[in-house]
Parts: C-alpha cells; sequence; structure tokens
C-alpha cells in the first residue's frame, strides 16, 4: 500500500496540509517534493483558501530530505558532465517545490514542533509565520553531511535572521532553539500548542478581506528585494489594480456593526 507524505484538509476558508510520516520524523520522499507542489498549486487555484497551516504528525516537524532522495545517478562518484547537467534541474525542481508556497495568493502558517531541519528548514524559510512548540529547533543540517544547504534557507534566512547567527548555522552546523529563534524574530511564538496557535492565525487572515491579503503578500515579498522607491512604485500600481471599494466599505460596516464581514473572493484559476 503507497504511503502518503502528506494529507491535505480545508475548514471553510483555511487549508491544512500536515506532514503524516512520523515513524520517519516526516522526511521528505520523492513522492514529497513531486506532490506537495502540485497540493500547493490546487489550493491556490480553487480561490476558497485565504490561509494555509502546515503541520507535522509525531515528535518533530520534519527531519528534512528522506535518504531515498540522494539515489540518483548524479550523485555517483563517478558521474559524468550530463548527469551534472541533469542534477542543476533536479536542484531546480526541489527549489520551486518550496517556492510555491512563496508564489501562493495566500499566507502560510507553519506549525513546528521537535526537529526542523534541512529541507523542513527550508520549507518553513519560505512561509509567512511561524508558531512554535517550547521544544523546536532548527538546523541547517546540509553542512553536518558535506554539503551546502542549495533548496532556500541560504537564500531565504538572510532576510529572517541576522547574519552572524545564519552564517554560524551555516558553517557550523549551530541549532537555533525556540526560545532564542524568538527572541530574534524568526518565530511569531511559542507555545505548547503551535497548531492551535497557527489556526487562530489562520483565522484571523481568513476574516480579512482576500484581495487585500494577497496583495500586502505580493507588496512585502516585493519590497523585500527591491529599493524603497521601487517598491512604492510597485504597491501604488499594485493599489490601483486590486483596490476594492466594496470590501473596503463593507470592512468599515463590519466593524462598526461588530460582525464579520463578507468581502469579494479571490477568483479561480484556470
Amino acid at each position: 500500500m503507497r504511503e502518503e507524505p502528506f494529507t491535505v484538509a480545508q475548514d471553510g476558508a483555511v487549508a491544512h496540509v500536515r506532514f503524516c510520516r512520523p515513524q520517519a520524523a516526516n522526511s521528505m520522499t520523492p513522492a514529497f517534493w513531486a506532490e506537495f507542489p502540485r497540493a500547493v498549486q490546487a489550493l491556490d487555484a480553487g480561490g476558497t483558501v485565504r490561509a494555509l497551516v502546515i503541520s507535522g504528525e509525531g515528535r518533530h516537524f520534519c527531519s528534512g530530505m528522506d535518504i531515498s532522495a540522494f539515489q540518483t545517478e548524479a550523485l555517483r562518484p563517478d558521474s559524468g558532465p550530463a548527469a551534472r547537467e541533469a542534477f542543476v534541474h533536479a536542484v531546480r525542481g526541489l527549489q520551486d517545490a518550496l517556492s510555491s508556497l512563496s508564489r501562493a495568493r495566500f499566507p502560510v502558517i507553519a506549525a513546528i514542533q521537535g526537529a526542523c531541519i534541512g529541507g523542513g528548514l527550508d520549507l518553513v524559510s519560505a512561509c509567512d509565520l511561524r508558531f512554535v512548540a517550547e521544544d523546536a529547533y532548527f538546523r541547517i543540517e546540509e553542512i553536518n553531511i558535506g554539503m551546502m544547504a542549495d533548496v532556500g534557507s541560504l537564500q531565504r534566512l538572510p532576510y529572517l535572521l541576522p547574519d552572524a547567527v545564519l552564517r554560524q548555522m551555516a558553517f557550523c552546523g549551530l541549532t537555533l532553539r525556540a526560545a532564542q529563534a524568538a527572541s530574534l524574530g524568526f518565530v511569531n511564538g511559542v507555545s505548547a500548542d503551535p497548531v492551535a496557535a497557527a489556526l487562530e492565525a489562520a483565522g484571523e487572515i481568513a476574516a480579512r478581506a482576500p484581495l487585500a491579503v494577497t496583495a500586502s503578500k505580493r507588496a512585502i515579498d516585493y519590497a523585500r528585494e527591491h529599493t524603497v522607491a521601487e517598491g512604492l512604485e510597485h504597491v501604488a500600481l499594485l493599489q490601483s489594480a486590486m483596490w476594492s471599494t466594496p470590501d473596503v466599505l463593507g470592512a468599515i460596516a463590519a466593524r462598526a456593526a461588530k460582525r464579520a464581514g463578507e468581502f469579494v473572493p479571490l477568483a479561480a484559476l484556470g
């Protein structure tokens, strides 16, 4: 019987992807890398999801790449240039799988307990919010097995962690524990039940106008990699394209009446 790498559920406007291989510390098999981006893209395409929570069953959130994912021709000591060229495309495929989170129109929230290392850290660095248990810890595990991280941590964490901390993680395999991660602003909160905290945040996001939320995500991501002037020009154009008078008036009326607002939904894609 085929082992599924994760489950997908949706409750109203909140979706929940849950890694379900606790016996293997939710390591990322080849099936995970193939199916995960398709699942995220399907949730995004429907237009009904306003926030996504990602969690893992068992003691650990995610222990990174499963050993089976390393069994490729390109990694043989005697592999030739053609295999190496194919290896570039394989790495890009892994990168794209996790970049599906940053491309999604809705915010993505990680709920983390225990180990979040290697590919798991690559994944949560692509999320918008992170809630953790007291026993959660993060590590760039790749340096401990003779390689550099190549699926996103070294590219996204410079925007999320101080340079000195990141370099110690990248060069020495430093373990970043929950309390320090919180003090550095890498995580949004430490609690006994990070899944409940993540779902609560997802509910708060889902109660806001989805067009305004997705526009805000796009503006923040754009500003991170551009100058202030470029970011201001981008947000002016984005606001003019996505402004919704019904949403603004509806939000004001709902707030005055102390009730939930009704907003223009995201359009289905394709």
